[in-house]
């Protein structure tokens, strides 16, 4: 079954989108995992509102001996199971990571989906993770770069984490994130990645005052909110994604 790694700069929004589209996927009944594989600055269990339970995936790089499926819990609200990590710095310190490989494998097998939100910037830290891997995500958010130096941020950001899927012969595209003054020229960035980068661009998620507030009562917006702009445009990138993964044609 496929597994998903989403990458990105910090605050582009890649735990937003594993969220979601990981609630897109639960809403089509399959059964969905998203695994918090940022292991040292761990906030998926956040948008789920799951910061205080009593095992993460940090309890299974510490004892190899807990059954996995004892840090997985079904998000009542959505549907998503998922495996979060934990934000005490007692857990965090000492832990494997190359030990989330295992774990992913293992998942990867009792999962149709599985979403691993990966740290900040080039995931050093979780690389063997990529081994067990099939797509990769890439989230990228435009507005922190001014339009004129779009392609530095092309080459600067995107080419490398491109390279790092492209090394593990991962399927990679690209979802832009919280787009706001650029939507004007958005159709000129998505051909520049397209064309230029060669990669596929599956989601152009405007910036949408509800994401906050989904984040804050741990329901993410596809779900929160269904009706507002970024929970159609998530919605709109699962079923692109859905189709691209499982070559399903949508109806007309």
């Amino acid at each position: 079954m496929p597994v998903i790694i989403v990458t990105g700069r910090g605050g582009a929004g890649k735990t937003t989108t594993t969220a979601n589209l990981s609630v897109y996927f639960a809403q089509k009944e399959y059964r969905a995992l998203a695994i918090d594989g940022d292991l040292f600055l761990p906030n998926l269990g956040f948008h789920f509102a799951l910061e205080n339970v009593n095992y993460t995936v940090h309890s299974l790089l510490k004892n190899p001996d807990i059954d996995p499926e004892w840090a997985i819990y079904k998000h009542p609200k959505t549907g998503v199971n998922v495996m979060p990590g934990s934000t005490r710095l007692q857990d965090v310190i000492g832990i494997s990571p190359k030990r989330l490989r295992d774990i992913v494998e293992q998942m990867k097998y009792k999962f149709p989906v599985v979403f691993v939100d990966s740290p900040t910037g080039i995931p050093f830290d979780t690389l063997p993770t990529f081994e067990v891997a099939d797509y990769q995500i890439i989230v990228v958010e435009i507005e922190r770069s001014p339009i004129y130096s779009f392609e530095a941020m092309v080459e600067n950001e995107i080419n490398k984490l491109k390279a790092i899927g492209e090394e593990y012969g991962l399927k990679i595209a690209v979802v832009l994130n919280k787009v706001r003054e650029s939507e004007e020229i958005i159709e000129h960035i998505v051909d520049e990645i397209t064309e230029n980068v060669g990669l596929p661009v599956v989601g152009v998620i405007p910036f949408d005052k509800y994401v906050p507030e989904s984040i804050n009562v741990g329901i993410p917006i596809l779900a929160y909110k269904p009706r507002s702009d970024a929970a159609i445009a998530f919605y709109e990138s699962g079923e692109i994604l859905e189709e691209w993964i499982f070559k399903k044609i949508k109806k007309i």
